[in-house]
């Protein structure tokens, strides 16, 4: 069962997304910051992460940055999201894929699977 670390402090989208992605075969880790997502990433070590841009302590690309910088998780690949165009910067940052919110779990969870292939 792969792991997937849900980076987002917005309670009403992290339920269903947890929820979808535990219907789908994911375990499911919450982070509401980036702070405690280091930390509790390197006692689940997951597969992969699904980052909002907009965090409480700092900005989606800076966290990811972190990640790449960091050498358990420097290829795990990451997803970030956004409610607005954040692409470009999501990309530059590291991340693997982008998508806009909201947007549809099953192309999130095809997205997951290609990237865990």
């Amino acid at each position: 069962m792969p792991k997937v670390m849900i980076v987002d402090d917005d309670r009403t989208t992290v339920s269903l997304l947890q929820t979808l992605l535990e219907l789908d075969g994911f375990e499911v880790i919450l982070a509401p910051d980036g702070k405690t997502a280091l930390e509790k990433a390197r006692d689940t070590r997951p597969d992969i992460f699904l980052v909002d841009y907009h965090l409480m302590d700092c900005d989606g690309t800076e966290f990811v940055k972190q990640l790449r910088g960091d050498a358990l998780f420097g290829k795990t690949p990451v997803v970030m999201t956004s409610g607005l165009d954040r692409e470009e910067e999501a990309m530059a940052s590291g991340s693997n894929a982008f998508l806009i919110k909201p947007f549809d779990p099953a192309e999130l969870v095809r997205i997951f699977n290609q990237l865990l292939e």
